[in-house]
């Protein structure tokens, strides 16, 4: 038998598309000689273009083994590791792969991937700048330095790297609804008011749509479009209606982002506190992990912990599956690193958003979205996927437990000191929200404020050089000196919630909320004034607000906003009176009451379980 010959036909088969032919020819000449090392590598990566990574990786590992020399082979067993998610190994044949060809294109560009998937940015960046200088032409290529030089903050940088990628290919949409994020996170209001709302649908991821425009519809529209696309046909259902019978509700809290992150420093009191004879609470972590102090809170409150971070969601929702889940709960929506699709496999009777993401996932295989009555209304249901299920006070955990250090003075905290001889003078407001919440109108309210309360600071979130520098410039158009914008440096939590104590008043955002902010805030005992918006994302502070029993900080719009906020200015005795009834209202009211929140999320549980 001539293997060649016939390899040679299995090849042709495969370049032509007929992979059964192909795979029976390749298995044929396998079966005359097992160490093949061309039938080894073809199946391989036949077998990786079909999606049957296991197969494949194997195929490919034996083709290694057989002829080490040869780099395609080497970087298409990578390639089949990285698909598989199996990053680690992934990583290692790639450095492999660099150690034999450093100009290697692909282990250069998959390697910066991996690498800036797990946030170490300051390693991917050089690899994608290699790769960038090998293939110039990709999109891909600029996208992914676009990504990683956003994620060092170097935003400038990054919005020419996506402007690169989209002038090689306009259609490159990852591209373009992250020119859109960086642009709000640079503060770049000149390029955001360019943007119609018809423009925002088609360019911007939905967490950015919710903080340009409030439009509900439109919201939904975009978060319906976005979860098309990640499942564009049905799935066929794990779950067919089988009843499980457990002694206990199970419950899979989902997410990526256990980790040091809001969402799992919310979380994290009310996994601690659910009723462990009712309900049996699960981890399921899909993100990267970290040796976070949080993290470990979590695995440690949880009755069973699973990283399925490396699974592909398949692997992950049969597993799900397995477990007999009742109520399984995303906690990330349209954010970040999501994999919320994965529950388009119906693996779970009941489905639920919750916490993450402010507002409808627009998915059909959502059953329910928690929420209260002032985020979501009953007449807002019309603009939800999800059903909506109210919780009694706010649908947002607080955590009680959180320890806050020592006040600092002010000096201490970079801020002027209080004349005990005058009014306003030296006033301290303050907005830590992340810059792309911030937007035109509500800076021009900011510095209005400044300009009407002399000698007032406002304290901002550490921002890096090309955001000030925006920000400072907008303050000059308003006759506002940068000295009057004071940055809060990046300081341990304990100090950063102290640090509101050296505050007067907190202003928040709008179409987009402080969220987890400002129930740092009321921790602290700092008063939240705020706007009702008026979608989701815009009555998160007014939510927090009512179940803390201050309703007199939420305000209709933002005329009344900068109203009041002048007025407290202005009237020490006031303001000193909001701040003694807020520290009352911590201990007394449903806000940071952990345990009566968790009785009442535990009630919502089996209104859903019917």
């Amino acid at each position: 038998m001539d293997l060649r010959r016939l390899f040679e036909q299995g090849l042709a088969a495969h370049q032509a598309g007929r992979f059964a032919e192909a795979e029976s020819i390749y298995r044929q000449v396998l079966r005359a000689e097992a160490g093949n090392f061309p039938a080894l590598h073809m199946l391989g990566f036949l077998k990786a273009q079909q999606g049957k990574y296991d197969e494949a990786i194997a195929l490919l590992h034996k083709a290694v083994r057989a002829n080490p020399a040869d780099l395609t082979a080497l970087s298409h067993h990578a390639g089949a590791l990285m698909a598989a998610m199996r990053f680690d190994e992934a990583l290692v044949a790639y450095d492999r792969l660099l150690a034999r060809d450093p100009r290697a294109f692909d282990g250069l560009y998959n390697r910066g991937v991996i690498l800036s998937q797990r946030f170490a940015f300051e390693e991917a960046l050089p690899s994608l700048d290699q790769a960038a200088l090998l293939q110039p032409g990709m999109p891909a290529v600029h996208y992914n330095r676009g990504v990683v030089l956003a994620g060092l903050n170097r935003n400038t940088e990054a919005m020419a790297a996506y402007s690169q990628a989209l002038a090689l290919d306009p259609n490159y949409s990852p591209a373009r609804t992250n020119r859109t994020l960086v642009a709000l996170t640079l503060c770049d209001w000149d390029w955001v008011a360019h943007l119609t709302p018809e423009q925002a649908f088609e360019t911007a991821p939905p967490l950015a749509l919710l903080g340009i425009f409030p439009d509900k519809a439109l919201q939904l529209r975009c978060a319906s479009g976005v979860a098309r696309g990640l499942v564009p046909k049905p799935l066929p259902p794990l779950w067919r209606g089988e009843t499980y019978r457990h002694d206990r509700i199970r419950l899979a809290y989902v997410s990526s982002d256990f980790r040091e992150h809001a969402v799992a420093f919310q979380l994290a009191p009310i996994i601690e506190r659910h009723d462990r004879t009712r309900f049996q609470v699960i981890g399921i972590s899909l993100g990267p992990a970290d040796d976070s102090a949080i993290r470990q809170r979590l695995k440690n409150s949880f009755d069973r912990f699973h990283d399925f971070a490396a699974l592909n969601g398949e692997d992950i929702a049969q597993r799900l599956k397995d477990m007999e889940i009742d109520i399984a709960i995303d906690l990330a929506g349209h954010t970040g690193m999501s994999r919320f699709q994965i529950f388009a496999h119906r693996f779970a009777p009941v489905q639920v958003e919750w916490l993450g993401y402010p507002g409808t996932t627009g998915a059909d295989f959502m059953d329910y979205l928690i929420a209260d009555k002032t985020v979501a209304p009953d007449e807002d249901q019309p603009f939800f996927s999800e059903k909506l299920i109210h919780l009694p006070h706010t649908y947002f955990p607080a955590d009680p437990d959180r320890v806050i250090a020592a006040t600092p003075s002010r000096a201490e905290a970079g801020l002027p000191e209080l004349p005990s001889d005058s009014i306003g003078n030296g006033f301290v407001f303050c907005c830590t929200n992340n810059s792309w919440k911030i937007t035109r109108p509500v800076f021009a309210v900011w510095m209005r404020l400044l300009g009407q309360v002399p000698g007032s600071v406002l304290l901002l979130k550490a921002a890096p050089a090309d955001v000030r520098a925006n920000l400072e410039r907008e303050a000059a158009s308003h006759g506002i000196g940068a000295e009057r914008l004071v940055w809060a440096g990046d300081i341990p939590l304990p100090e950063h919630l102290a640090r509101y104590r050296a505050a007067d008043l907190f202003l928040d955002t709008l179409p987009y909320n402080a969220h987890a902010t400002a129930a740092d805030a009321l921790w602290a005992g700092l008063p939240v004034l705020t706007a009702m918006g008026e979608a989701f994302a815009g009555r998160v502070a007014a939510s927090l607000l009512h179940a803390i029993g201050m309703p007199e900080l939420v305000t209709n719009n933002l005329a009344e906003y900068e109203a009041l906020a002048l007025a407290l200015a202005r009237d020490p005795a006031r303001l000193a009176a909001l701040k003694e009834k807020l520290a009352r209202n911590i201990a007394t009211t449903p806000l940071f009451n952990a345990d009566g929140f968790t009785r009442d999320l535990e009630a919502a549980y089996l209104k859903m379980m019917g």
